[in-house]
């Protein structure tokens, strides 16, 4: 264990001015707000802390000056920051002051947009069961016809009680909330009529929502205050929404960029032609040359979605689906037989099941007739 004094930077000889002046320099250069992340200088200022808190007790430092150590089985603890508001003060920067009230609970929720609110970046509203602040006592508890509040007696308005206990390891002291306040340093005398004494009331109502331009399903947003309602001054919880997209009636999305299937005819595919596609922006026309191949894509530039907190825009991607006819008329039928042998195409028609069932009992009963007649005709001699 490092000597106090060497920690603090001080002789031995040094009074009370010198050890708090010499603390006050070195908590202020190793305070943990001052280090963010840097763990050696978090254990600095632990150090510290410890020093200080022996060397500026009279008694302790006399039983450390004797025995090298503040007590003959315990070490330092307690609450380092504790120590560090005592000397600079409870408003000082650094110090960690009791929040007041109790802060309200996050919220979750799952939002489904549509494509056009998610393009545009619309604002929309969310229905939400949430505790709202009581309109009567705004949050406080207290009835505003009453005697408001009081100090805790317990804690007498510290919101914190201590506790110490003696271990194999020397005296802890811990700190925990105030069983009887909850840790607020304030007891209701006359609770509100309207809240019973909550501060909050359940209730459903909209909650507005700016949607960012090309959000997409997946993504998490958080509307800050939009949770519960805190009590007694404590600020509200936050709304954590998860987006869902809608299905389209005529695109799929993916990512920054929409698919549009197009389908067409063979006549159209071999012939090629123009087509009138929409698009967010309105109906657009497009041209396919003859021979267009199915699975074809044709890419309008900046027609998709935009980016999602960046500059531009996806693109529209058009997809050829080629609609083999199903059933055919005779006439069709006999202009494609054409067509085939123009092209040089065999057609094999495969026949049907009935059809070849019929062949079958008919080559049966011709075989059967066969037979019927050599055994009817003339024997020999």
């Amino acid at each position: 264990m490092a000597d106090y004094y060497d920690v603090l930077g001080i002789d031995r000889g040094a009074d009370a001015a010198q050890i708090k002046s010499a603390y006050r320099r070195l908590a202020l250069k190793y305070h943990p707000d001052r280090n963010p992340g840097d763990h050696e200088a978090e254990e600095r200022f632990k150090s510290i802390n410890e020093a200080y808190a022996v060397l500026s007790d009279e008694e302790k430092r006399s039983r450390y000056d004797r025995f090298g150590t503040a007590d003959e089985s315990a070490t330092f603890s307690g609450d380092i920051f504790d120590i560090f508001a005592s000397v600079f003060g409870g408003g000082m920067a650094g110090a960690r002051p009791r929040q007041r009230g109790h802060a309200g609970e996050d919220l979750e929720a799952h939002l489904t947009v549509t494509l056009e609110q998610a393009r545009e970046g619309e604002t929309v509203e969310v229905e939400l069961d949430r505790y709202a602040a009581c309109e009567r006592c705004h949050g406080d508890r207290a009835d505003p016809d009453g005697n408001g509040k009081q100090t805790c007696p317990t804690c007498r308005g510290a919101g914190q009680v201590r506790a110490q206990a003696q271990s194999f390891f020397g005296t802890v002291v811990t700190t925990r909330a105030c069983p009887q306040c909850h840790g607020l340093g304030e007891i209701v005398t006359d609770p509100c009529t309207a809240c019973s004494g909550l501060g909050r009331k359940e209730t459903r109502e909209p909650v507005e929502v700016k949607l960012p331009r090309g959000i997409d399903g997946g993504y998490r947003l958080r509307v800050a205050g939009a949770g519960n309602a805190g009590v007694d001054g404590g600020p509200p919880g936050d709304l954590y929404l998860f987006i869902e997209m809608a299905p389209h009636e005529h695109f799929r999305r993916d990512g920054d960029d929409l698919t549009f299937d197009l389908h067409m005819g063979l006549a159209q595919a071999a012939l090629g032609s123009s087509f009138e596609v929409p698009t967010m922006d309105g109906p657009e026309i497009i041209d396919l040359a003859p021979g267009t191949q199915p699975g074809t894509e044709v890419r309008l530039r900046g027609k998709g979605m935009p980016r999602l907190r960046q500059i531009g825009h996806g693109d529209q991607v058009v997809r050829v689906v080629v609609d083999v006819p199903r059933k055919l008329s005779s006439k069709a039928r006999e202009l494609l037989h054409a067509y085939a042998e123009e092209t040089g195409e065999e057609i094999f028609e495969r026949e049907t099941l009935l059809s070849r069932v019929k062949h079958l009992f008919g080559a049966r009963r011709k075989g059967k007739a066969d037979g019927e007649a050599d055994a009817e005709g003339p024997h020999p001699g």
